[in-house]
């Protein structure tokens, strides 16, 4: 039976384990709600995907459950349109 001939240092059996570790996950934000999500998948949380509605989030919730996501994508949109930067226009008009 084969026996190794010198004893592998911890610095070689490192090395040898350089690749085997957990990589963390790559995500992207949504467009629209700014959750994490996986890249080139649909967003979850809204139902988007490449700015079109893919999936009717809304539509498997039940009433309860519905209002309080529709409260939650407001109040998204109206810090989405306060933190929108001013454009040339809106910083040339005279207040």
């Amino acid at each position: 039976m084969a026996v190794p001939k010198r004893r592998k240092t911890s610095s070689r059996r490192d090395q040898r384990r350089m690749h085997l570790f957990l990589k963390s996950p790559v995500l992207t934000y949504c467009p629209k709600c700014k959750k994490p999500v996986k890249p080139h998948t649909v967003c979850l949380n809204c139902g988007y995907y490449n700015n079109r509605e893919v999936i009717d989030v809304l539509g498997k919730l039940t009433k309860k459950e519905r209002k309080k996501r529709e409260k939650e994508m407001k109040v998204s949109e109206k810090k989405e349109k306060a933190e929108k930067p001013l454009t040339m226009e809106e910083l040339s008009k005279k207040a």
